[in-house]
């Protein structure tokens, strides 16, 4: 569960809604062939670095920070030839947007990477 404070008073999210809304806006993307898993050692060392358990969700992983925005970080898998700078920057928008439509929270910042080619 993901919870956070607004003008309208106390919000809980549930954490599977939030993986698939971001996902869709992933998928949704030009040039994004999927979303990829996250392999157990950036798990580990996520769970190391934020001192708590790091659920980890096929290619989303969302988080709060201290003041209740929310960081998303995305592992995804790009078409051979795409333009990955301008699929990542339109990929940030579109899910920033999204999410913060979806359910009024503030999104602080979407991390991208690119794990994954395919033909």
């Amino acid at each position: 569960m993901v919870n956070f404070e607004n003008h309208i008073g106390k919000i809980t999210v549930s954490e599977n809604y939030l993986t698939e809304i971001v996902k869709h806006a992933v998928t949704g993307c030009f040039g994004v062939a999927g979303v990829c898993s996250v392999n157990t050692l950036h798990s580990a060392a996520a769970a190391l670095t934020f001192g708590r358990a790091y659920k980890k969700q096929k290619g989303v992983a969302i988080r709060t920070d201290k003041n209740g925005g929310l960081i998303i970080d995305l592992h995804i898998k790009v078409t051979y030839g795409t333009n990955i700078t301008a699929a990542v920057s339109s990929i940030i928008h579109k899910v920033t947007f999204t999410v913060e439509e979806a359910i009024g929270s503030k999104v602080r910042k979407v991390n991208v990477y690119v794990d994954e080619m395919t033909a």
